[in-house]
């Protein structure tokens, strides 16, 4: 009986209890995408002296607009994937008199365009590194040895 009672009780946990690198299972957790995504060339559009109309249509509305900081706007990333903190990114914009004068933040990843321009190469065979054979020619190879 009381073999019956530790197996009720341990069937109460999670694998997560025991193995917290694991999931539990049977329970999917949406991919969260949520803040303001920027690319370094939205960055590169910046230039001091820009009016906040200017910066708005460069990087968007900000996330973060403090009411006691008003010389001060926040953009802030963050992807999330099943539950767990994947990319967290802060940029942050600095006005004096209603103009640009400064900006910091984490570094920001390349844009799109450049993302796009990368993958046509390595897809295309393009790229040096890139293995030509097929799965089975590499499997073969490894029996070969």
């Amino acid at each position: 009986m009381a073999v019956l009672a530790a197996l009720l009780c341990a069937g109460c946990t999670t694998v997560d209890t025991y193995f917290p690198t694991l999931r539990s299972f049977g329970v999917y957790k949406l991919d969260i995408n949520q803040g303001n995504y920027l690319s370094q060339d939205m960055v590169n559009k910046l230039k001091v002296g820009q009016t906040r109309q200017q910066v708005r249509q460069v990087l968007g509305t900000p996330l973060v607009v403090s009411a006691f900081r008003d010389n001060r706007w926040d953009y802030v990333y963050e992807f999330t994937r099943q539950g767990q903190v994947l990319e967290h990114r802060t940029f942050t914009v600095y006005f004096v008199d209603e103009k640009l004068a400064r900006w910091e933040g984490d570094e920001m990843p390349p844009s799109v365009v450049e993302l796009n321009r990368e993958a046509l190469a390595r897809t295309s065979g393009e790229d040096a590194w890139a293995d030509q054979r097929s799965w089975l020619d590499r499997l073969w190879d490894l029996f070969k040895k």
